[in-house]
């Protein structure tokens, strides 16, 4: 099977390619951001685990998003909600 040069490709299937690297550069951009910022007792794992899981293509920031961070629910009258 030969390769596909980009000129190649219909213009539907270039956007598509270029809305998910964006997506993926976002989703991995966020992540990072969040794990310098976070706390590290407000994740689950360490740090270090969790930097190397970014540059895993789309899997290691949705992942990190949906496990990786403890949530701290919030009392809108009382305050944060104690963590035991």
């Amino acid at each position: 099977m030969a390769k596909k040069k980009w000129s190649d490709l219909s213009k539907r299937k270039r956007r598509f390619i270029v809305v998910a690297g964006v997506a993926e550069a976002t989703l991995k951009a966020a992540m990072l951001f969040d794990l310098k910022r976070r706390p590290a007792d407000q994740i689950r794992g360490s740090k270090w685990m969790w930097t190397p899981l970014a540059f895993v293509n789309l899997v290691g920031p949705v992942s990190y998003f949906a496990i990786g961070r403890r949530r701290q629910v919030e009392c809108r009258f009382l305050g944060p909600w104690p963590r035991w």
